[in-house]
């Protein structure tokens, strides 16, 4: 997968690397609800707890262990975006 890539543009595919390469445990638990739901990039970065319940991880730690991992992906895609936007504007932190 390409990590310049931006997480909300990911495929379902994409997806499943993602979980396989941050949560390999949970894999077969989630690979099913994931297809089933057609769970893109975009939707994976909107997951909550109860997503995950429905999704097989009833475990609190264990959502919040996949939560964090996805707060973290979330704040990358908002540095990727502002480097994009600041590769367009060159002083656009510059007072």
């Amino acid at each position: 997968m390409s990590q310049s890539q931006q997480a909300s543009s990911w495929s379902v595919e994409e997806v499943l690397e993602w979980i396989q390469e941050k949560h390999p445990g949970h894999i077969k638990t989630l690979c099913k609800g994931i297809i089933k739901h057609d769970i893109s990039g975009r939707a994976l970065l909107r997951l909550k707890e109860h997503h995950l319940e429905l999704l097989g991880v009833e475990d609190e730690e264990q959502q919040h262990e996949i939560l964090q991992n996805l707060l973290l992906l979330k704040v990358q895609e908002e540095i990727n975006q502002l480097n994009d936007i600041c590769s367009e504007k060159p002083d656009c932190f510059s007072s």
